[in-house]
């Protein structure tokens, strides 16, 4: 990860990108140094599907990793600011169609407000791996501590929708963060999942 942005900031067609470490146990405040996370914006799937294909940089994680997973979505809603910008605020011209979806929530937590963040907010990001209706979720992160993101893969919207307004906790969290203002940006997006390849813990996830 350390020497792989400025090979990335020379790929064509590649918008925004975000090369994110784990956390120990799913959601923990230690790293996990065994899996990371790849979010990508591509200007087409053209661009994405070379890059993929037979870019060296990729070339060489696949050559290093034990199981990768790769998922094709197209934003559905999304809102808030990364790095001062949205950057999947664009057209989505994909076939609307039901199935899974998948929602990305990250945030530059104030260094003063970092206690508060993980008495609260990481145990209960920890429970929505068991929520009804997820079929993977893990947290995420472009730094430790202090800039936070966590992916989840849910069967349908409907059942992600349901944890959201229906989870006391994940209420009772919401609240706080507002009424504390612990993040200086934030932004929550969510997306249809068009297609996906390889495997998660040994299995597609969207095909369980």
């Amino acid at each position: 990860m350390g020497t792989a942005q400025r090979p990335l900031q020379r790929v064509p067609g590649l918008q925004f990108q975000k090369l994110l470490g784990s956390g120990a146990g799913g959601f923990g405040a230690l790293p996990n140094l065994l899996r990371y996370g790849f979010m990508a914006v591509w200007e087409s799937e053209a661009a994405a599907e070379d890059f993929f294909n037979s870019h060296p940089l990729w070339r060489e994680y696949k050559h290093r990793c034990q199981e990768i997973w790769t998922a094709h979505l197209a934003p559905i809603k999304s809102h808030g600011l990364w790095d001062k910008q949205n950057p999947f605020d664009y057209p989505d011209t994909s076939q609307a169609a039901d199935g899974p979806v998948a929602v990305l929530t990250r945030a530059s937590i104030r260094w003063h407000k970092t206690p508060r963040f993980w008495r609260y907010v990481a145990p209960t990001s920890a429970t929505i791996a068991q929520a009804p209706g997820v079929l993977a979720a893990i947290g995420l992160g472009e730094l430790p501590v202090v800039r936070q993101a966590t992916f989840s893969l849910w069967t349908s919207a409907q059942a992600m929708q349901d944890y959201a307004y229906r989870s006391e906790k994940h209420k009772e969290v919401i609240k706080l963060t507002r009424q504390e203002k612990w993040y200086g940006e934030e932004l929550f997006a969510r997306f249809r999942v068009l297609s996906s390849r390889g495997t998660l813990d040994g299995r597609n996830p969207t095909q369980a």
